[in-house]
């Protein structure tokens, strides 16, 4: 049986990291579980849902041509009952999460220069409305 991306199998942890755990899957190949995918809920130390030895199922979510196999905990699990969806309100619309929304298919890329030029927008104003309150930038002491 070869490692096939969307498949399920049984793992065994291996090693736990600070970014994720390490699961020996069977044919003696290892997968890395990221810490964002060990459970539906935000994961703070993996320590506190994993430990070495124990036997896991896990889905196959990519496999790179160098060999590495990205594993999922939370995709593996059945779920049959998802997350009703909250009905949209009337009011102003929030740009920045129907930009998230129309851009599932963005490149990891696209991702990171999206996030690096609000991070700077946000900055910047962040520094404007700071020095105008310390008086900074040659702003008059009387």
């Amino acid at each position: 049986m070869s490692i096939e991306v969307g498949s399920k199998v049984q793992g065994k942890v291996t090693g736990i990291t600070n970014f994720g755990a390490f699961v020996e899957l069977p044919e003696g190949s290892t997968g890395l579980v990221h810490i964002s995918e060990v459970a539906d809920n935000y994961v703070k130390d993996i320590n506190e849902h994993l430990k070495v030895g124990d036997q896991v199922e896990v889905k196959v979510i990519n496999v790179e041509k160098d060999g590495k196999i990205g594993l999922s905990i939370k995709k593996a699990k059945e779920n049959p009952n998802p997350q009703p969806q909250r009905p949209r309100h009337n009011g102003p619309r929030n740009n920045r999460n129907d930009q998230r929304n129309n851009n599932k298919t963005e490149s990891f890329e696209q991702k990171m220069n999206r996030f690096l030029k609000d991070s700077e927008d946000r900055l910047s104003s962040l520094k404007r409305n700071t020095e105008s309150k310390r008086g900074g930038r040659g702003a008059r002491r009387g």
